[in-house]
């Protein structure tokens, strides 16, 4: 947009971000500024959606997106799996994209963006990338069958994955990502195995890792620009790639909505979530956790796992959790050594 009467650039957005709450500062040089503080932003996502209060989908999904159309400069096309980011940005006949965007059935986003990918490689236009994104029902369910194919061809196609844990948009129901003990619509906190039973479910992105494909990483909404660098980084990647996010649901998960953010950090801080990156088939790099946190801290701020606070039997169910959250601790190194604090 230009100023007619100056023929000067006129900034649309002002607003500045530097991975912590400090909103407004405009001292920040532009090559630390997140792809959400440049004035050049797409917002692919933009305003107008119907998402709760709160929601660390569309949070990470406009992150997301934003930092994809950064790295392709524009040239993108976006595959959206049906599920709660389908929805609440589409409500007939309105849309809160801004890109080209497709929406495929809850299965086979993976399946339609490797056909747009061809499409635009048969048309010569290779400067065109393809993303396909959906939930984790989409994802680790129901799509999972043509996204292990999208691997296993090793598609240009960067996959991301907006974990929230269940089906949020149809009810709250279990999904293979909730975590063992959950309430949800159809596991409840009743009888003797009270929510989600345990060793249940499916870890995507350690299958996409044993997949051998050239990049896998995992990220959160607590950290925006670990999630835009690795975005950035996969588009600049050709073949398959996956990237799974982190995304807190207060309604889901009866939290509160100002704790979304908080939420997701807790799940990094107490080593539920793991943040790492794999290329080929080999972890690289793992977030180091400096200030451990008991898993008690995290499940606490959540009534889905309310009833383990109620008796020496929940208890016994916390430190069931505690114990995976600390073999994730172990396998991805995930404890600060004292070279890492320097």
């Amino acid at each position: 947009m230009t100023d007619v009467t100056t023929a000067t650039p006129i900034q649309k957005l002002h607003f500045y971000q530097k991975g912590t709450f400090t909103v407004g500062n405009r001292l920040v040089s532009e090559a630390a500024r997140s792809v959400q503080a440049s004035i050049d932003r797409s917002n692919a996502l933009t305003c107008g959606h119907r998402a709760c209060q709160g929601c660390g989908e569309a949070l990470g999904a406009r992150y997301a997106m934003d930092a994809a159309m950064r790295a392709t400069n524009g040239n993108l096309i976006a595959v959206n799996a049906t599920g709660c980011l389908e929805v609440f940005t589409t409500p007939y006949p309105e849309t809160s994209w801004q890109i080209p965007w497709m929406h495929s059935l809850f299965g086979n986003a993976a399946a339609v963006a490797t056909g747009v990918a061809a499409a635009m490689r048969v048309k010569g236009r290779n400067e065109v990338r393809a993303i396909a994104q959906g939930g984790d029902g989409g994802t680790t369910d129901i799509g999972f069958g043509c996204l292990s194919g999208m691997f296993e061809r090793n598609d240009d196609v960067l996959y991301i994955c907006y974990d929230n844990e269940g089906y949020m948009n149809t009810g709250v129901q279990r999904s293979s990502a909730t975590p063992p003990t959950a309430r949800t619509a159809t596991t409840p906190a009743v009888g003797p195995e009270p929510g989600n039973v345990f060793n249940t479910g499916k870890n995507v992105p350690k299958i996409a890792v044993a997949h051998g494909i050239p990049y896998v990483a995992t990220a959160t909404v607590a950290d925006l620009h670990d999630l835009e660098r690795k975005v950035i980084k996969a588009m600049g990647i050709h073949g398959a790639r996956y990237v799974h996010i982190h995304v807190p649901c207060p309604l889901g998960w009866g939290s509160a909505s100002h704790e979304t953010i908080h939420l997701a950090r807790l799940a990094v801080e107490c080593g539920l979530f793991p943040v790492f990156e794999a290329e080929h088939g080999v972890v690289t790099s793992s977030r180091k956790i400096r200030r451990p946190v008991p898993v008690a801290e995290y499940l606490k701020l959540q009534r889905r796992f309310a009833h383990l606070f109620k008796d020496a039997a929940g208890a016994h169910k916390i430190a069931q959790l505690q114990a995976i959250a600390d073999g994730h601790i172990a396998e991805y190194d995930l404890l600060a050594h004292e070279e890492d604090e320097g």
